[in-house]
């Protein structure tokens, strides 16, 4: 027994760093109970290496670094949007304008813009190709400069993508723990992102680029704490322009610039606060905060200005839309509004359904901007986590990856249904056991059961924060 205590975080990497280079190497998506198996084993590694009272913080970002180098040499094999990504970086190298052709034009034309075009056309799939790219300009740079060093090369390009996803999960490391800092919170709850088996696999091994959208987020809300709000903006556009995501969370930045002094102080008593948003001081502050959003989307546009064409516009609004009107996985309320959409009209209503849900969200978001208390920093983090989750909890589509950004907020806050969540979304990998892909939505049903059920417990049953 003194072996196992003395020696057990040495057993436990062990293990893990094994299952990591058997998940890396010599699974596929479509042999779902060993993926879960994998996946349990790698939980269960990761919470005991987190409740460790012995591991220190350095030790911790070795683990880390050591679990996400494990991938570096593998090609993906739980996702084929990659070759997307690929494809996108080498149109741009070769002077093309990736937002304005389709891959299957080419393909069916038996025309080669790319070296290894007909092989990632292939690996990308019909449907992908079929469809125009929706990934924003910051994240099409990270394309282009995988082309730049590997214009020939899959195997050269995925390490080159990789390496840019392990550096922006260091950034996030690095300012994750300074914000952290001066909120007063454990540092260690930086782990739980970035020892979390969902965000090596997924991230890292998936080469899904959220951490990169989630490096510019943690800095920028790292700035806006250190009332560095003009950075901040910069930081925040840079954020939306690898992934659209971040626009969710324009309006609750709202009571932030409101409800604090020129020095960041929070305005604390009703009666104080009141006077202070009639005083003329209040047309400054309204001010600041218009020129923060303007910062915003000026710079964005900015940075789509380049590929900016009249057909553009359409080309992006219709791949963007596909997510509302056409896509469905892993859905949650949605699939209950289906039923009753079969039910009355007899059909898939998910073109009105696709409609109505991003107006929810959009109403979601105006309570919380203007009556939810959200005047402290861990307030306005919260606030952006509930709202983030309202909107995947009412889309028509909820990819694993997509649960990157509720998990690094919640980092920040008390709450940690968002962890619990990446735990069960391995069940989303079902599907792909059929051929073609069919979800199973017993599967599905058990995912949110269990998400939902914590979310409740830790609404009604608040806990205090508590050290790693």
């Amino acid at each position: 027994m003194s072996f196992f205590k003395k020696y057990s975080t040495l057993l436990v990497i062990i293990l893990s760093v094994i299952c990591y280079f058997f998940f890396a190497y010599f699974l596929e998506r479509t042999q779902f109970y060993i993926v879960s198996f994998l996946w349990i084993a790698l939980f269960s590694g990761f919470y005991l290496l987190l409740q460790n009272k012995n591991s220190s913080f350095k030790n911790l970002i070795i683990v880390a670094i050591l679990f996400r180098c494990i991938f570096l040499f593998a090609i993906p094999n739980l996702s084929q949007d990659f070759y997307r990504f690929i494809w996108d970086g080498r149109m741009l190298l070769n002077g093309f304008n990736p937002y304005l052709s389709l891959p299957e034009t080419f393909i069916q034309l038996n025309l080669q813009p790319i070296a290894e075009a007909s092989t990632l056309y292939d690996g990308m799939g019909e449907l992908n190709g079929s469809h125009y790219t929706n990934y924003p300009p910051l994240n099409q740079f990270c394309f282009f400069i995988a082309a730049l060093f590997a214009s020939k090369s899959v195997f050269g390009s995925v390490i080159v993508l990789r390496v840019l996803i392990i550096l922006a999960d260091i950034g996030i490391l690095y300012f994750g723990k300074k914000l952290l800092e001066r909120l007063n919170l454990p540092v260690k709850n930086i782990f739980w992102y970035l020892l979390n088996p969902f965000i090596i696999i997924e991230m890292t091994g998936n080469l899904h680029f959220e951490p990169v959208m989630l490096f510019f987020l943690v800095w920028a809300l790292y700035k806006l704490h250190q009332q560095q709000w003009i950075i901040a903006a910069i930081l925040l556009a840079c954020s939306v322009s690898v992934k659209l995501i971040p626009l969710l969370f324009l309006p609750l930045f709202f009571q932030w610039f409101i409800n604090h002094d020129n020095n960041g102080t929070e305005i604390k008593n009703s009666e104080s606060q009141t006077e202070f948003i009639l005083s003329k001081f209040s047309l400054f502050k309204l001010a600041k905060l218009s020129l923060f959003y303007i910062i915003i989307l000026t710079i964005t546009i900015l940075l789509f200005l380049p590929f900016y064409t009249p057909e553009f516009i359409d080309n992006y609004a219709s791949s963007v839309s596909l997510w509302f009107k056409d896509f469905e996985f892993n859905a949650s309320f949605y699939y209950i509004f289906r039923e009753i959409g079969y039910l009355f009209s007899g059909y898939n209503e998910i073109a009105f359904i696709g409609k109505i849900t991003p107006v929810l969200t959009v109403l979601f978001l105006l309570y919380l901007t203007f009556f939810r208390r959200n005047k402290t920093f861990i307030q306005l983090i919260t606030v952006m986590l509930f709202g983030l989750c309202f909107y995947y909890f009412t889309a028509t589509t909820v990819h694993p990856w997509y649960l990157a950004t509720p998990l690094i907020l919640c980092v920040f806050t008390k709450y940690k249904f968002p962890i619990i969540w990446s735990s069960v979304i391995i069940l989303t990998y079902q599907a792909y056991t059929n051929n073609p892909w069919q979800e199973n939505l017993w599967f599905v049903f058990i995912e949110y059961l269990m998400v939902f059920s914590f979310l409740i417990y830790e609404i009604l049953y608040p806990l205090k924060m508590k050290k790693l």
